[in-house]
């Protein structure tokens, strides 16, 4: 019997949707920041293709390597983003937009995984 890894994915998922959150905030609190640029994660699947074998810990206080912190870039600007004169090319609708998608993904993951959490339960209790 393989093992079940849909936990380990979903609790990679979750990791990712907080630090892409993390981003998208500090996005919106620079917003008017000049010079700054947006910043963005790449996509999950990109980033799940390139996780690799981490670091083990063997102590709490040793310091392990979050290989998804590397996957935050400075954001191409697209076409009809608009680069302000100060140089900022933060689009605040875009990073509400954002908020609101990674919220749904987040309430989406925790719902799959109460669902399989119950289904396994279910298949010991008998």
């Amino acid at each position: 019997m393989q093992p079940i890894q849909l936990f380990a994915i979903a609790s990679e998922q979750a990791h990712w949707l907080s630090l892409r959150q993390s981003v998208v905030a500090g996005n919106i609190a620079n917003v008017n920041t000049s010079g700054y640029a947006a910043r963005e994660v790449e996509p999950f699947e990109s980033v799940l293709q390139d996780t690799g074998i981490r670091m083990a810990t063997t102590h709490p206080a040793h310091l392990a390597d979050d290989s998804m912190r590397s996957s935050v870039k400075t954001a191409s600007i697209v076409a009809d983003t608009e680069v302000l004169p100060s140089g900022n090319s933060v689009n605040l609708p875009d990073e509400i937009a954002k908020t609101s998608e990674i919220k749904r993904a987040y309430e989406m993951n925790t719902g799959l995984m109460k669902s399989f959490h119950r289904m396994m339960l279910m298949t010991v209790r008998r």
